[in-house]
């Protein structure tokens, strides 16, 4: 056998490179046979001399090089085997198919396993999944905690054509058979490393007492200064004993400084100095509230800073009596669970009424526009700011797109009457014409641009003007020229309401006109019932005396048969889960609007005793429809977030597309479990 290897390469031309010499010396010896017959016969006996004794060398010496080469390149395999085998680096190959066929010494010390092979790698670490394998690319990386231990796992391909092609037994046309090479990189110390940096970083808070004038008024004067040592000396000790920095900037405001470890606590514990605060009492009819905003992981501490600021708006925009933790790309929330107290004083309906009607005298147009699907809140709001605008002598337009039975009987309140332009209701595409760079947007009943009924319009004007009742959720409308939401208020009627008692002296209403903005305030409060406040009554009692007439409102809202019908089926097919929870579907075969009749529903289902919310579900043009109602026990707003959709403590609803009205029930009464074993309910 050994005479059949032959040697190529560098080594096969240093062997042969005698031959080529003495090529080159016989050549050299013919021509000295010419200049000197003695000296070529001398010459040419050297030649073959030379020839005899490198052959005879060559020969000797070619199977001792072909074995020293062989001994060489087995101890280099071996060696090299050896290496790879007690290699630190914890090292194994797989098959294509994910399985191990070889793993060194180190690889089995981190597994504890001396017998692996022909497992499945995804039994010893579950998150390399078959699709994290390198099938259709050269490298791909996992990071694992395997045994308490973090590591990196990184998989890279190998490709096994070009042994295949140098093999003289196996056909190499079109194979791409490949192994996997598996590296394990223990980066427990790295992480820890990293998790205490992290840990140590500094997030900024606000912390705001939300009803810091209510609480004081409630108590005797000269027992006001206790109260606020009392609540001074709960924040502090509490800020305190999480190793963190406070400072009092205003009488109800603090600056507080933590690490980002202390915070993680606050988040497990759920931010509970918001019921604790609420147990400082000394005869005061009112519990203190706190808003908290957080901000962290931000560029900078005044990136922090100004998260903690977007984040304690956030916080009192949705009520107050929560935390709200914000970093570059999310936002948190935590508590919300108080009712949200109602401001006796008008001083900020005044400055908002006297901001409107500067921002609408310098502009040409006013365009208004409420939330998709108008209901009776939305666009009686509407009518009040079309009121507002005519006064001021403005062009007004209000966009609205589908006509809701609930709507229809106020829309034919000004539809072909004299007092009005027949342009007085645009739909989307009318209005996004009729706009320009003169043209104020007004927003009511909403605060969320992706559920407007022309969320274009946004774009087109520069001037906007938000007016809502509704609980802010991270989706805000963004550089609005002036923004007035109100959670505490029932309706947007009864805040436009009160702004048109201040936009101008004398200002005047129809009775038409008057109706529409009674009949939000009725639907909004199920009849002066839900989150009613001395401003709702005042402002019901400015639209009395402008006209608006309550036997009127009433027959504009009388049901259709089906529509009582349907509520009616609802309530008797309520489902009542875990004892608490009222959950049922509304049908929308041959009814015109199902969710207004689902709304109604959920309303009739609180008067069930022992029921803390009800949930009805109402499928209508491709989505499903939730609408949820509570009366104080349980947050729905929080609930309706989780879905996507937001509102009000006690009222609230969400729109879900591409599902079930089935699969919509299972995901909500999947919430409910959650958040119950969580204590959030």
């Amino acid at each position: 056998m050994k005479t059949q290897v032959r040697l190529k390469g560098r080594l096969k031309v240093y062997l042969q490179a005698f031959l080529f010499l003495g090529v080159a010396m016989a050549l050299l010896t013919v021509l000295i046979f010419f200049i000197d017959y003695k000296a070529g016969f001398l010459l040419s006996l050297f030649v073959v001399l030379y020839f005899v004794v490198n052959f005879l060398l060559l020969y000797h010496n070619k199977n001792i090089i072909l074995n020293e080469l062989i001994s060489f390149a087995t101890q280099y395999g071996q060696i090299q085997k050896k290496l790879l085998k007690e290699l630190d680096l914890p090292h194994a190959l797989l098959d294509d198919t994910g399985k191990i066929i070889w793993v060194n010494n180190a690889f089995e010390d981190v597994t504890y396993q001396n017998k692996c092979m022909r497992k499945a790698v995804n039994q010893l670490f579950p998150a390399v999944t078959k699709d994290k394998l390198p099938l259709d690319r050269d490298e791909s990386e996992v990071e694992i905690v395997y045994d308490e231990r973090n590591f990196l796992v990184k998989l890279k391909k190998i490709s096994l054509r070009e042994m295949v092609e140098n093999s003289d037994i196996i056909e190499a046309d079109e194979y791409e058979g490949f192994l996997i090479a598996l590296y394990l990189f223990d980066e427990t110390a790295l992480k820890f490393a990293l998790q205490e940096n992290d840990d140590q970083s500094l997030v900024v808070g606000l912390i705001y007492i939300d009803n810091y004038d209510e609480a004081l008024d409630s108590i005797e004067e000269v027992r006001r200064s206790l109260l606020v040592a009392l609540i001074d000396r709960k924040v502090n000790k509490y800020v305190a004993s999480l190793d963190g920095i406070i400072k009092k900037t205003e009488k109800d405001k603090y600056l507080v400084i933590l690490r980002k470890k202390s915070l993680k606590h606050l988040q497990e514990t759920k931010f509970d100095i918001l019921e604790e605060i609420k147990t400082v009492n000394i005869g005061n009819d009112m519990s203190v509230t706190l808003s908290i905003g957080i901000g962290l992981d931000g560029i900078s501490y005044s990136q922090n800073y100004e998260f903690a600021r977007t984040s304690i708006d956030l916080a009192l925009g949705r009520g107050g009596d929560q935390a709200v933790v914000k970093t570059m790309d999310s936002l948190s929330y935590y508590g919300g669970k108080s009712q949200v107290v109602e401001k006796n004083t008008r001083v900020k309906a005044r400055v908002k009424a006297y901001a409107l009607r500067e921002i609408i005298s310098a502009k040409d147009k006013v365009i208004v526009m409420g939330h998709h699907l108008t209901d009776v809140d939305s666009f009686g709001a509407a009518i009040g700011v079309y009121c507002i605008a005519k006064a001021l002598q403005r062009k007004t337009h209000i966009v609205i797109n589908e006509v809701s039975t609930s709507v229809k009987p106020l829309l034919d309140l000004f539809t072909g009457h004299q007092e009005y332009e027949s342009d007085m209701f645009l739909n989307s595409q009318q209005a996004i014409e009729a706009a320009g760079a003169n043209t104020v947007l007004v927003i009511v009943d909403v605060n969320r641009p992706s559920i407007t009924e022309c969320p274009e319009l946004l774009k087109i004007c520069k001037s906007i003007v938000v007016l809502d009742h509704h609980r802010q959720s991270s989706e805000v409308i963004e550089n609005a020229t002036l923004s007035y939401v109100e959670p505490y208020a029932s309706s947007a009627c009864e805040m436009v309401a009160e702004i048109l008692q201040y936009i101008g002296d004398g200002i005047k209403i129809r009775g038409n006109e008057a109706d529409c903005l009674y009949s939000g305030i009725i639907i909004d409060t199920n009849n002066f019932v839900a989150k009613t406040g001395v401003r709702t009554f005042e402002a019901a009692a400015f639209l009395r005396r402008n006209g608006a007439d309550v036997t009127r409102v009433r027959k504009l809202f009388r049901e259709e048969a089906s529509d009582y019908k349907a509520k009616a089926e609802t309530v008797r097919h309520a489902e009542i889960y875990r004892n608490d929870y009222a959950i049922s579907i509304c049908p929308s075969t041959g009814i015109e609007s199902p969710t207004i009749v689902g709304a109604q529903a959920a309303n009739e289902l609180l008067d069930i005793k022992g029921i803390k919310a009800s949930f009805v579900l109402t499928e209508y043009q491709g989505r499903v429809y939730i609408s949820a109602r509570s009366i104080d026990e349980v947050n729905v707003h929080v609930i309706m977030e989780k879905l996507g959709g937001g509102g009000h403590m006690n009222i609230a609803g969400a729109q879900l597309e591409d599902i079930t009205i089935l699969q919509a029930e299972e995901t909500l009464k999947r919430i409910l479990d959650s958040m119950i074993q969580e204590g959030d309910l």
